[in-house]
């Protein structure tokens, strides 16, 4: 299936040698980090891991970052694009479930246990974020908002996003559903390491503007 694993990474100088290495030791070689204009060694640290490291010279963001693997991963010949974060909280044991669950579907989404460390206001927004999804694409999610996600590059190319920021998780969920995509949902584990990394309360409001503008404008 030719899979190259994207990993957005922004000030991940801890985590990410450590990430890469994890990817390769389970089999998946072709690991592409973008380092969205990091102020560390995330670059020097993710290629000596043995990852094609590509650098942003600013920050972007992390759809701006995401987009900017996929498209190096096409034209180098991929067939399929896994998506994980660069911060450790994504466990690269769980690719070849991934990989598995894409055999049949065009692209498959992924769900964390429950395990109560999940910071609440996350927890309380992705629950309605996800009802939304249902009601305005009908496309049914436990976890919306995880970014750990496989898919064909013939879904890539159908739902490749114009988002530059954390909005880009939940309008490549859209644009799935607008496109009436064949779609699967696998659980994960997940580790939190910093309960403020990531979506804000801001992120997620803007969010829930951009599902009601998408639904129509898609």
């Amino acid at each position: 299936m030719k899979p190259y694993v994207i990993i957005s990474a922004y000030n991940e100088a801890g985590h990410i040698g450590d990430v890469v290495r994890k990817v390769r030791k389970n089999g998946f070689h072709n690991v592409i980090v973008v380092d969205d204009g990091s102020r560390d060694a995330t670059r020097d640290i993710a290629e000596k891991a043995g990852a094609i490291a590509l650098r942003h010279m600013i920050n972007l963001g992390k759809g701006a970052a995401m987009r900017t693997g996929a498209e190096y991963a096409l034209r180098a010949g991929a067939k399929t694009l896994v998506f994980l974060d660069g911060d450790g909280q994504h466990d690269p044991a769980e690719l070849p479930k991934l990989m598995t669950a894409l055999r049949g579907n065009d692209i498959v989404f992924s769900y964390r246990r429950r395990t109560g460390k999940a910071p609440l206001v996350r927890r309380l927004g992705g629950r309605f974020i996800n009802v939304l999804f249902k009601a305005l694409y009908d496309i049914e999610l436990r976890d919306s908002i995880c970014g750990y996600r496989a898919m064909t590059t013939a879904t890539y190319k159908k739902v490749r996003w114009n988002s530059t920021d954390y909005s880009v998780e939940s309008e490549m969920i859209a644009r799935a559903g607008r496109a009436g995509l064949k779609y699967t949902e696998v659980p994960i584990a997940t580790v939190y390491h910093d309960k403020y990394k990531g979506m804000t309360v801001v992120d997620g409001f803007s969010v829930l503007g951009k599902l009601l503008l998408w639904r129509f404008m898609l």
